[in-house]
Order: C-alpha cells, then sequence, then structure tokens
C-alpha cells in the first residue's frame, strides 16, 4: 500500500511539474479539460466517448514521454549535438503522431454524430 501511495503521489507531481513548466502539456490539458465536455456532443454513443477522451489522454502520456526524452537529453548534453537532435526530433513526431490519431478519431466520431458516415 505504501508503494502505490508514493507511486501515486509522483504522478502527481509529475502533473503538477509538466503543467506548471510546459506550455505544450499546458495546451494539451486545456484541450483535455475542453473534450470532456465537448466529446458528450460529438460522440454518437458512449463508445465512441470513451475513445475520444483515451485518445486525448494518449496524446498527453506522448506529450509527457517527449518532454523527459527533451529534458534529459538537455541534461545530458545542454550544447548542440547532431544526434541528440534527432532523438528530440524523434519524439516530436511521435507527438506528430499522437496528435494526427487524436484528430482523425474526433473527425471520424462527428462524421458519425452528423450522418455523413
Amino acid at each position: 500500500m505504501k508503494r502505490l501511495y508514493y507511486a501515486t503521489f509522483n504522478s502527481l507531481r509529475g502533473l503538477r511539474d509538466g503543467f506548471t513548466t510546459e506550455p505544450a502539456l499546458r495546451d494539451e490539458a486545456v484541450f483535455f479539460v475542453v473534450a470532456v465536455p465537448l466529446g458528450f456532443l460529438v460522440a454518437p454513443s458512449v463508445v465512441w466517448y470513451a475513445a475520444l477522451i483515451g485518445a486525448v489522454l494518449l496524446l498527453l502520456a506522448v506529450e509527457f514521454l517527449n518532454t523527459a526524452i527533451e529534458k534529459l537529453a538537455d541534461h545530458v548534453t545542454p550544447e548542440l549535438n547532431h544526434e541528440i537532435r534527432r532523438i528530440k526530433d524523434f519524439g516530436s513526431a511521435a507527438v506528430f503522431c499522437a496528435l494526427c490519431l487524436t484528430g482523425l478519431i474526433w473527425l471520424v466520431a462527428l462524421a458519425v454524430r452528423v450522418g455523413l458516415i
């Protein structure tokens, strides 16, 4: 039980630190806050709602991992380094893919909702 408490505490601290220090995480947190009620209007069913909110949570998770990679890379070598730049670009590409997936899920849900498909 003690381990679960500390794991939860560490996770909540990570959420707080991420949202207070990283603009991209704040933007996606705002998106999440807007998505929760908006999802009720867009989702054609409860399963779609879960997919919509799940996609936004996945996007947040990928952004947190990308931020962690960038912070670690900057800590390891603060000077410009070609390989570190590539690693950061890989993380950025992962966020882009998660954004595309999130957008796709929301667009398809909206199309189903309005009867286009």
